[in-house]
């Protein structure tokens, strides 16, 4: 056999399981005969048809043994059970009566298998043999005038015994190709399945396969670190998105990528927050020391069944590379803060003086404005420098807790009046007992300048901006700033907290960062999330709010 050499492991395997299947069915066909002769007790030469079968039955179960307990050589192995079937099937050929019998048949059971199993030189041999002893039986009758034997016949079957090796081989040749190249793709397909593990499981970056309907099937262990899932466990197990509050950010920007028609580039990036979260057993489950900013790109895999549609989130943390870039910011600031104290409050001091000596001689309107553009300039420098020294200054916080619901009223009561705002624009949710861990003043500081925010995005309408407090999912309160004007796009999201990043010309760049600084030194953590509305126990749009989550009290 030419091509066995070639053969990988696992061909090799299917032709021994073959040759067990041939040798079975010889057997079946052994078992048939001897029912055949039971049906005919009466047949001329019984003795001669029952010895052969006897034979043939004992030499089908020693060729079963061979092929099951010992694996090699398989040509010779076949070549032996081939030209054995070849003997037996002519014997019994005899017994019977020759061709009117009709046992000639039987020899296309060793012929096919040769066809299939052996090469075709090896094939057309054993056909020859089987056509030369068909012919030589009619011939040999014909020199003993014992009747008129159908010679046609047997050249016909001998014709058809070529035809049928000829096909059954090729045949078989094409499917040993097929096996072939389906074991060399197999091969491929591991040891690129094998590189894709080693990449993806290293690679920093998260990644997760997920179907349309937000159903997670598999995870890097980078994307179960930043979603807070057990690191050893598989992600896409019975997961949906969907199923935890506190990866309903993940799912809301697929399901607004899915809607703006799934374009996919760098251009589609979002930005969410992940903050821990419980799992329905109790496990808390997230990063503990802070939220986790993640950013999100999307890519949908090109399948032709819409059923099984697929698509990627590539998830990057750049939490640690927000805080480097600020931290960058920060030390070259740091170095100009001394000076900007001596160097530009001086003149800015006496340049506000002298507006307002001037203000007292000139009265006409060009006058008045130019001098009230000066004056504003002045207050906005001023107002920045004042922010630039309070990054220097790191303040403890009090050691007193807050009680959350006296300082909320106080504290509307105050802003309402200093903004001349009308008493329903801001509303306070029920805060019950809770105290908060939060020195006062910075608390105080740190909702102004969200409220701030808000008066200059809200519709002014009653209650279109809301302080309420809520608890998350390991028990830490959570104090909500959200008002009903435009949300925040990701893009700005990605530097909102960044410091001297603005988008407004009246100002610094500087509050929103103060603000988380002064969260931060008082073990709190100010974000800005998108949460969804739970409303008579349906979920709504999500939207955002700024949340300041508060340290855990004892």
């Amino acid at each position: 056999m030419a091509y066995w050499p070639s053969l990988p492991a696992g061909a090799r395997a299917t032709f021994w399981r073959s040759l067990q299947t041939f040798t079975v069915t010889r057997i079946v066909i052994t078992a048939v005969l001897l029912l055949y002769l039971s049906l005919d007790p009466g047949h001329e030469r019984l003795d001669a048809y029952v010895g052969t079968c006897a034979a043939y039955v004992a030499g089908a179960l020693l060729f079963a043994a061979l092929a099951r307990f010992w694996r090699h050589r398989f040509m010779p192995q076949l070549a032996c059970q081939i030209l054995a079937d070849i003997g037996f099937i002519s014997i019994l050929y005899l017994a019977a009566g020759g061709m009117r019998s009709g046992f000639g048949l039987l020899y296309l059971f060793p012929l096919a298998g040769a066809a299939i199993l052996a090469p075709l030189l090896f094939a057309m041999f054993a056909a020859a043999l089987a056509t030369l002893f068909m012919l030589g039986e009619s011939t040999w009758r014909i020199f003993l005038y014992l009747d008129d034997p159908p010679l046609m016949q047997a050249g016909m079957s001998g014709a058809a015994f070529f035809a049928l090796v000829v096909v059954v081989n090729r045949l078989a040749a094409r499917l040993i190709r097929q096996e072939e190249l389906a074991a060399q793709r197999g091969a491929d397909l591991r040891i690129q399945q094998a590189v894709y593990r080693i990449v993806v499981d290293d690679v920093d970056d998260g990644i997760l396969v997920i179907g349309r309907d937000g159903h997670v099937f598999s995870g890097n262990p980078a994307a179960r670190r930043m979603l807070g899932l057990d690191a050893d466990s598989d992600a896409g197990h019975a997961f949906r998105l969907a199923d935890a509050p506190a990866l309903e950010p993940v799912a809301h920007a697929f399901e607004a990528w899915l809607a703006a028609g799934g374009a996919g580039g760098a251009d589609g990036a979002d930005f969410v927050t992940i903050k821990r979260w419980s799992e329905p057993g109790g496990a808390v489950r997230g990063r503990l020391d802070q939220p986790v900013h993640l950013k999100l790109r999307f890519a949908r895999v090109d399948t032709a069944d819409r059923e099984v549609e697929r698509s990627v989130i590539f998830m990057q943390d750049v939490s640690a590379i927000e805080n480097q870039a600020q931290q960058l910011k920060l030390a070259s600031m740091g170095r100009l803060t001394a000076s900007i104290a001596h160097e530009v409050r001086n003149p800015l001091s006496a340049i506000g003086h002298a507006t307002s000596l001037l203000a007292e001689d000139l009265h006409g309107p060009a006058e008045t404005r130019l001098l009230r553009i000066v004056n504003d300039n002045v207050l906005r420098v001023n107002r920045m420098v004042e922010d630039i020294l309070k990054l220097s200054r790191k303040v403890q916080p009090g050691g007193a807790p807050v009680p959350l619901a006296a300082f909320l009223a106080e504290l509307q009561a105050e802003f309402t009046e200093t903004q001349g705002l009308r008493g329903d624009i801001v509303r306070v949710g029920e805060a019950g007992s809770r105290s908060v861990r939060f020195d006062g003043l910075h608390l105080r500081e740190v909702l102004v300048n969200l409220l701030g925010n808000a008066v200059r995005y809200a519709s002014g309408a009653p209650g279109s901006i809301r302080v309420f407090p809520v608890l998350d999912a390991t028990g830490r309160v959570e104090l909500h700033v959200q008002d009903d004007g435009p949300g925040i796009t990701p893009e700005v999201r990605a530097h909102l907290f960044e410091p001297f990043y603005t988008t407004s010309s009246k100002g610094t760049g500087l509050g929103l960062y103060l603000a988380r600084e002064l969260c931060l030194n008082n073990g709190a953590m100010l974000d800005y999330e998108y949460r969804t509305e739970h409303a008579g126990g349906a979920a709504g749009p999500a939207s955002g709010r700024f949340v300041i989550t508060f340290a855990a009290t004892a």
